[in-house]
């Protein structure tokens, strides 16, 4: 009835139907927590056998579709321990897939090319907290076995579930991460926004400054107060301050001849002890130093 051979790339293609279940379904003694942090399926022993009667190509990589709402993606395989008909799957791949517990999946083989770029979206702006989110992000993707662009993966990371949404992907919109040297660029956070600079800021810097403020931290003022009157008259009472020195600001008053692009370096040299003391002790009042006149003077007596 047949009179050509099948062809082989049918005859090497896996394909089947499962029953999905989460990792958190698994029955055993062992907690495999360790499938929920990557991209990799645990299969029946009936696909390993079936998968060692053909001729595919290493390391195993499998499509995953769920024709009810026509979603797909891409995944590898850790072990084939799973009950006959039954396939688990971690939760951020059912969430992808939109399958419920006990959902019909269709697994088929398939061959995908080496990533060379691949491009991430957080899906929240505490990503951002993380000091250096590459490292965190490769030692993450040891795990996966190959990328779907579309695809919002999850990863964790000090006790934390971040999740990253694939924005882009090159060669291809599903790709190989497995012993491969992959570009990795990163997109703005999901519901992240640019801070704002303040307006006043730069506004206070093209207005004049007022340093009516400062006289307080100024030292002596001489005649800065205001005069009475014995007739009672407010006129010409008004006080008239001495103009202000450089040398009588205190120390740490701003500077408020500053230009920019002017550095200015202010060296106050200490005067010498001993001439302090030299000159203070020529002008220093003394008490009693004066000389004193008699009204008879002084003669020989007869």
């Amino acid at each position: 009835m047949f009179d050509h051979p099948i062809p082989r790339v049918f005859q090497n293609r896996f394909s089947t139907q499962y029953r999905c279940f989460s990792v958190s379904m698994l029955a055993g003694p062992n907690d495999r927590s360790d499938v929920e942090k990557g991209g990799k399926i645990i299969m029946p022993p009936s696909a390993l056998d079936q998968l060692s009667r053909l001729n595919i190509t290493y390391p195993m990589l499998f499509k995953l579709t769920n024709k009810n709402s026509d979603r797909m993606t891409h995944c590898g395989v850790l072990e084939f321990v799973a009950d006959e008909g039954i396939c688990y799957l971690p939760h951020w791949m059912m969430q992808n897939l939109l399958l419920e517990e006990g959902g019909l999946v269709q697994v088929e083989s398939v061959n995908l090319q080496v990533a060379t770029y691949s491009k991430f979206q957080p899906q929240s702006p505490d990503f951002l907290d993380i000091t250096n989110p590459k490292a965190v992000l490769e030692n993450a993707l040891r795990n996966f076995a190959c990328l779907t662009t579309g695809d919002v993966i999850a990863i964790n990371y000090n006790e934390k579930i971040y999740e990253l949404r694939v924005m882009e992907t090159k060669p291809d919109k599903a790709v190989s991460i497995i012993e491969c040297d992959m570009n990795v660029d990163f997109d703005a956070p999901l519901g992240y926004k640019e801070p704002e600079r303040s307006a006043q800021h730069e506004e206070s810097a093209d207005v004049e400054t007022d340093h009516s403020g400062y006289v307080s931290d100024i030292g002596f003022r001489a005649f800065s107060g205001s005069g009475n009157r014995l007739d009672g008259k407010k006129k010409g009472v008004e006080p008239s301050p001495s103009p202000i020195k450089p040398g009588d600001i205190r120390r740490g008053i701003p500077n408020y001849d500053f230009k920019i692009g002017r550095i200015t370096f202010i060296r106050n040299s200490r005067p010498l002890v001993k001439k302090v003391e030299e000159d203070e002790s020529g002008s220093r009042f003394i008490a009693f130093s004066g000389e004193g006149q008699s009204l008879r003077k002084k003669g020989r007596k007869p």
